[in-house]
């Protein structure tokens, strides 16, 4: 359990994960030999093992996990509602601009399978951004940007970022230079806040930035 991910936060009503990129979350129907629900189930034993809401395989960071069925409604509901804030770090390629907002929708690709893109026929997807820190880099320049995800489409930041032609580093589906140290997009959910349902106040949570993003971003600093 531990080389997958650890624990941030527990009590008797629900956990708060920090990941690893590698390892999927739930299996929808996949032939997974591994996943962040399968480690839980016999932990968890309410539906998907208590998970909240999801993170890419190839994503780090903070995973919410709920103990009791009741829980986990109270928490998909906040999600529902936009009453949870989730933040997220990704390094992308290019000069991005130092704030803003994306709201083009978001669709499954008509040609590539797995793959999603902008679609005007797709679901409402919301991105709010804003530059921490620039870099020049012998590709070009490069931009750290803070990411507040306002909904939670697949994919949702990875293709808002290459819509704005600002794709993350290492993420080669969506266009991204090859990363130095990492074989994955550079994206970390980094912070995340909700009503805690059980202690009846918000809390917070925030996570460091996984070993393998501290050195690739070591060369560029």
């Amino acid at each position: 359990m531990a080389e997958k991910f650890k624990i941030v936060y527990e009590d008797e009503w629900l956990i708060v994960l920090d990941k690893q990129a590698g390892i999927v979350v739930t299996d929808e129907g996949r032939s997974e030999k591994e996943s962040i629900e399968k480690i839980l189930a016999d932990k968890i034993k309410i539906k998907r093992s208590g998970i909240v809401h999801r993170l890419d395989k190839g994503t780090s960071g903070l995973l919410l996990v709920a103990k009791t069925a009741e829980v986990l409604a109270d928490l998909k509901k906040q999600f529902k509602e936009r009453k949870v804030t989730k933040r997220y770090l990704a390094l992308v390629c290019g000069e991005a601009s130092q704030e803003g907002r994306e709201e083009v929708p978001i669709g499954r690709s008509r040609h590539v399978f797995g793959k999603f893109g902008a679609s005007f026929e797709g679901k409402k997807a919301i991105t709010e951004f804003k530059v921490l820190k620039r870099f020049e880099s012998e590709r070009g320049k490069m931009s750290l940007i803070s990411i507040n995800l306002l909904t939670g489409r697949t994919h949702q930041i990875r293709v808002h970022m290459s819509y704005l032609k600002w794709p993350l580093l290492g993420d080669k589906q969506y266009g991204g230079w090859k990363g130095k140290v990492i074989n994955r997009p550079f994206l970390q959910a980094a912070y995340i806040s909700f009503w805690h349902p059980g202690k009846k106040k918000q809390v917070e949570f925030e996570s460091d930035l996984a070993d393998d993003l501290k050195e690739e971003l070591k060369n560029y600093e």
